[in-house]
């Protein structure tokens, strides 16, 4: 198996809601974040999705990140990611998530099929500088097992 590069996708959530339940063990949070952005590589074009995760007691968020790619040729292609945003290290915590596509449009149809995986971080913004994430997507490309 081997992995190539498919899109890096930058965003920032303009708008987001939380709930905190506290327990014995500490707080679990629920969060509602709507994600804008942009895709750029073999994929790209304007970004918009919703994003869930939970926020477990060790502060690692779960992501679960669905979404649309509106590209420049004027297909659509969904996205599904789910992973770990870990709590580490600060200002750059880090992004490892599972994808999936799905798309009716060729070239972009062949996506329907494959298994992706991203790396990113999360670019802690300061007082006057908004928050991103950047996420480089990899397309797990499929290769008999050595015999």
């Amino acid at each position: 198996m081997r992995f190539e590069h498919l899109y890096r996708l930058t965003f920032g959530y303009p708008d987001g809601w939380m709930v905190s339940i506290d327990g014995p063990r500490g707080s679990e949070e629920q969060w509602l974040f709507f994600a804008e952005g942009r895709a750029d590589g073999a994929v790209s074009g304007r970004y918009r999705g919703a994003n869930h995760p939970r926020r477990r007691t060790d502060e690692t968020f779960v992501p679960d990140l669905q979404g649309v790619i509106e590209t420049a040729d004027g297909a659509t292609v969904f996205v599904d990611m789910h992973g770990y945003g870990r709590a580490y290290p600060p200002g750059r915590r880090q992004i490892v998530v599972a994808v999936t596509h799905l798309a009716d449009t060729e070239p972009y149809t062949r996506l329907n099929d494959v298994l992706c995986v991203g790396t990113g971080e999360v670019r802690s913004g300061g007082e006057d500088e908004e928050t991103v994430l950047v996420i480089d997507v990899a397309e797990l490309v499929w290769e008999p097992p050595p015999a």
